[in-house]
């Protein structure tokens, strides 16, 4: 920690502000989205937030309605207290009976009341509001995420999205469940005091005004750049998450090649970008709530001093001023709540234009229209770079024929995986084409690209809720004999029968366990309900021990007959019994041909073989 704390001494805690700092930290937003730093996500521009905000209004608008009359009507009640004060004030230096003071006391009790009761029924509705249109909108972003390309979410990195789907989401939940309710009261008590201070006296009235000149420009000021700042700092903050995440996913290659130095002067970089946002932020507070705060007292002292000149010169009364410096008193607290919630909502705003901007990702593929004519995939002078300038396939030419099991073998970082991509529609080639049925499978949509070919990766997940709900993923309207049916086709049924409740079964975090070979079995059996006619698996049984990766393997030889079958071979058995092996070496397929021709031929593959045989 100490460490850490060195690297922020010096010119970031000692030094203030200068004009190259805040035209740095707080460039204006555009109307338009913010191109993404990196490999980011998009940020909505303002117009596409204050369109996504309105679309929320005008769907809740009768409910929003309905919390605005109960606000609106507690706020009034909560008026006839400094209006019956004055009233007692002038009654009773005029001279009055007891009768008449208990008359006005009780009507001012009667008005306490009914705003506790009012304003309590309020914030009841507010807060169901708040509920329903935050459910609304999670529902909505978890709905864009899981819709985003794959590509796209392997280019920005866990760290963006993950703080988009925690930090964000949590912000903007804040936002909408308190900050939007409190908002709508500071505005409706602020309009409805004015209007009743100007209603007893239009002179003393004018005295509530004075703060305005203060505040309207501090508060302009601070909005111009809290915005963009805001964003800043929830960017740093997704910077953190990566950074932080990468190092823990990969800690056993950081010790492996002695990383440990670098990944702790990214950490400590990403800290100090975050800590250096959020430093900005404080200070833009730290202008805006002093000014304000002193602005909100000035009302009070011009009223009683305005409004004893005016008694004097018989032009108010002494209730009138009573009543009037009350309702400037009372100015304090939504004007308070406003400035507050107004900061509060720009950083909740903030979060809702990361949000939104996942709406804006473009899609990685222009679906055509055509339909495949027939199962064949074509893999044609494909060449493929993750980076402009770095191709990592050179002139791939494959083709596979329908129903045929392809094992594809070579060495680590030799482009096996990327082609399975690929083939799998995952990413569209650099250059070259990858078509089913003389259609390139990046112009198919994705739910009719999954119909085609599926990828199974290595990375089985295992989602909360049912053993039914978690098969359903792979067919959507499948009956529970069909689900029985997949799991007994990849060999399940064996620990499928000793689940507590069956289909029912709860997994997941905090429901029953399952090893990673059932795991994988679960996985295997999506596809199934899936029914692709072309599977791509990338060493989908690699992190399963031997035996059992064998067994799941011989229980898929019936599901996957009659299926073309690209197996990303991590252990050569699989290669032993595929149709055909292509080896794949810096980018090409080198050699292509049965396990006996390559066995035959005496070349790579022959190697591999040896090598695995003898280990």
């Amino acid at each position: 920690m100490s460490d850490t704390m060195e690297s922020f001494e010096g010119p970031l805690l000692d030094q203030p502000y200068t004009e190259g700092d805040e035209a740095r930290l707080s460039a204006p937003e555009a109307a338009g989205p913010t191109p993404a730093p990196g490999n980011r996500l998009p940020i909505a521009g303002s117009l596409a937030v204050r369109a996504e905000a309105w679309r929320l209004v005008k769907r809740n608008r009768q409910s929003l309605a309905w919390v605005m009359v109960f606000y609106a009507a507690a706020a009034v009640t909560g008026l006839v207290g400094p209006y019956i004060i004055g009233r007692l004030v002038d009654t009773v230096s005029g001279g009055t009976t007891m009768s008449a003071v208990t008359g006005l006391s009780l009507v001012l009790l009667g008005a306490v009341v009914a705003q506790a009761f009012l304003q309590r029924f309020a914030s009841y509705r507010s807060m169901v509001l708040g509920e329903k249109v935050f459910a609304d909108l999670r529902e909505e972003f978890m709905g864009d995420v899981t819709s985003l390309p794959l590509s796209t979410v392997e280019r920005a990195g866990t760290g963006d999205l993950l703080s988009r789907t925690t930090n964000d989401v949590e912000a903007l939940s804040h936002a909408v469940r308190f900050g939007v309710p409190r908002l709508l009261v500071a505005l409706v008590t602020l309009a409805l005091t004015l209007a009743a201070a100007f209603v007893v006296s239009p002179l003393l009235g004018l005295g509530l005004l004075v703060s305005a000149p203060f505040i309207a420009p501090v508060t302009r000021w601070y909005l111009k750049r809290s915005g963009p700042a805001y964003q800043r700092e929830h960017a740093a903050y997704g910077t953190i998450d990566g950074t932080i995440s990468e190092a823990a996913d990969g800690a056993l290659t950081v010790d492996a090649l002695s990383l440990g130095p670098q990944r702790i002067g990214r950490t400590r970089a990403a800290i100090r970008e975050a800590f250096e946002a959020e430093r900005y932020t404080l200070w833009l507070r730290s202008m805006l709530f002093p000014v304000t705060e002193l602005a909100l007292w000035l009302p009070a002292v011009v009223v009683v001093l305005w409004g004893g000149w005016l008694v004097s010169v018989h032009s108010a009364s002494a209730g009138e001023v009573a009543a009037v410096a009350l309702y400037s008193v009372s100015l304090t607290e939504p004007v308070n709540t406003l400035i507050l919630w107004l900061d509060e909502l720009q950083f909740g705003a903030a979060s809702l234009a990361r949000i939104v901007g996942v709406k804006e990702v473009p899609a990685d593929r222009t679906v055509s229209g055509e339909s495949p004519r027939g199962s064949r995939i074509s893999v044609r002078n494909v060449t493929f770079a993750y980076r402009a300038g770095r191709n990592v396939l050179h002139g791939v030419d494959l083709e596979l024929v329908p129903g045929e099991r392809l094992a594809m073998v070579g060495p680590s970082g030799a482009g096996k995986s990327t082609l399975g991509r690929l083939i799998a529609g995952i990413n569209p080639p650099s250059a070259g084409s990858v078509t089913v049925g003389g259609v390139p499978l990046v112009d198919l949509a994705v739910e009719e690209l999954r119909r085609e070919v599926a990828l199974v990766t290595q990375e089985h997940h295992v989602f909360v809720g049912t053993l039914a709900d978690n098969l359903r993923l792979g067919k959507e309207d499948a009956g529970d004999q069909e689900l029985l049916e997949a799991l007994r086709d990849v060999g399940a049924e064996p620990w499928f029968q000793a689940l507590p409740d069956g289909l029912e079964t709860e997994l997941g975090s905090g429901g029953h366990a399952l090893t990673p070979a059932q795991a994988q079995e679960l996985a295997l059996a999506r596809l199934v309900l899936a029914d692709p006619h072309t599977l791509v698996l990338d060493e989908a049984t690699s992190l399963i021990d031997p035996q059992a990766a064998r067994s799941v393997e011989q229980s898929l030889g019936a599901v996957l007959s009659g299926r073309t079958v690209v197996a990303i071979a991590h252990r050569l058995h699989t290669a032993h019994d595929a149709d055909r092996v292509a080896v794949v070496e810096d980018g090409r397929i080198t050699e292509l041909g049965s396990h006996d021709e390559l066995l035959a031929l005496n070349g790579s593959y022959a190697a591999l073989w040896r090598s695995w045989r003898s280990e």
